[in-house]
């Protein structure tokens, strides 16, 4: 079973030695997505805007993965502030509106970029 690396410009380029996701069989891992915009680098204000965003990036990669949100299976949140977790799940919960997948939701000290919140998803086909 050949491992496939998935790359958007739809979705921020990975910062580190790492993708933005792989595709093995008909399971899809994809690395934590920050909200940052994919086109400028720079993070919104606010932890509504950067959930938004993140989910737009995390819905590119599975996009040009050939993959839907309805495919996620577990998500893992990692917050900068958990008193920010119903802001969160208000946003997470339209974006999930048919077919909510497992999850995951840690706060933890600091996120990459100074972001306030990063998302990662395992989906299957």
């Amino acid at each position: 079973m050949e491992k496939k690396i998935i790359s958007t410009a739809d979705a921020p380029a990975a910062i580190g030695p790492y993708v933005q996701a792989v595709v093995k069989g008909n399971v899809l891992y994809a690395s934590g997505c920050l909200g940052l915009d994919p086109k400028s680098g720079i993070l919104p204000e606010g932890i509504e805007e950067q959930t938004k965003r993140a989910l737009a990036n995390v819905d590119a990669i599975l996009k040009e993965a050939g993959f839907s949100k309805n495919d996620v299976v577990k998500t893992t949140v990692f917050i900068k502030d958990m008193n920010d977790f119903g802001k969160i799940n208000a946003i997470y919960a339209e974006y999930f509106c048919e077919d909510n997948p497992a999850r995951s939701c840690v706060e933890v000290a600091a996120l990459p970029k100074g972001g306030l919140i990063e998302i990662e998803v395992v989906a299957i086909k």
